[in-house]
């Protein structure tokens, strides 16, 4: 085979940050082996050589060489990272979920409810009920405040 479609030529700048990422035992591993494929191919390793190296598809590295020449003008990085994911975007605003997660801490008592811990459905329902949103799921609700919250002990699971 020939030369690789995408040819890397790294500046010794880009080449220090790319082996201080594949040598980093807390970088992600999906960096970690995009660092790699640049710094092979810059070496002057064919496509399928790589592959083999990291056990990988030969598409991957042409994925991830073209996508460093097509984001040139991003910082090392950036150009390792994954591109933004289509999809709806959020409807909730970040003071909404504020707004939520201050009624979440209050106790269902003191809003005529005769429960003593929330569920995410009556959660949702009071959110919905005073304005905050027009429309939430249980579910969405409850996936949010798992992540936005470090505890969330008093919430029931359904």
């Amino acid at each position: 085979m020939g030369v690789p479609k995408y040819r890397i030529n790294l500046t010794q700048e880009e080449r220090n940050i790319l082996k201080k990422i594949s040598q980093k035992d807390t970088a992600k591993q999906s960096m970690v082996r995009r660092a790699r494929i640049i710094l092979m191919s810059d070496e002057g390793l064919r496509n399928q050589e790589i592959a083999a190296k990291l056990d990988i598809m030969d598409c991957v590295i042409t994925k991830w060489t073209k996508r460093w020449h097509e984001r040139s003008s991003d910082t090392v990085e950036e150009r390792l990272q994954d591109l933004a994911r289509p999809g709806a975007p959020d409807t909730i605003t970040p003071e909404q979920w504020c707004r939520i997660i201050a009624l979440s801490c209050e106790k269902p008592e003191d809003h005529g409810l005769s429960i003593t811990d929330w569920t995410y459905r009556e959660l949702a329902d009071e959110v919905i009920k005073q304005g905050i949103v027009e429309k939430i799921s249980p579910s969405h609700l409850g996936r949010i405040l798992k992540k936005k919250t470090s505890n969330h002990t008093e919430f029931a699971t359904g």
